[in-house]
């Protein structure tokens, strides 16, 4: 399992043209099983994203086609960790 951490390197007002596209590549990697869940960090410094793809070169190639990494207004960071431990009503969803 991987944590994405999306964060601004400019503006919101600089990132904002680029928000339609980047929601078009996050609805897609949903569409793709890419993407579990993700969300705007509070206050609005860039984003989070949780996945369950195979690896992290898989995951970093695919970060790479985000609209916000090819116009340089956010950088992103991969963490992987192992799922230990979840709530009942997630156990189903990781298969645990």
């Amino acid at each position: 399992m991987f944590i994405i951490n999306l964060t601004y390197k400019t503006s919101f007002d600089k990132v904002e043209p680029h928000l339609q596209a980047h929601m078009d590549f996050v609805n897609e990697q949903y569409e793709n099983g890419n993407f579990l869940a993700s969300g705007k960090k509070v206050p609005r410094t860039g984003g989070v994203i949780l996945s369950g793809v195979e690896s992290r070169e898989t995951l970093s190639s695919l970060m790479e086609q985000d609209p916000f990494i090819q116009h340089g207004v956010a950088d992103f960071e991969i963490t992987e960790f192992v799922i230990s431990r979840v709530s009942e009503h997630l156990k189903t969803t990781f298969s645990l």
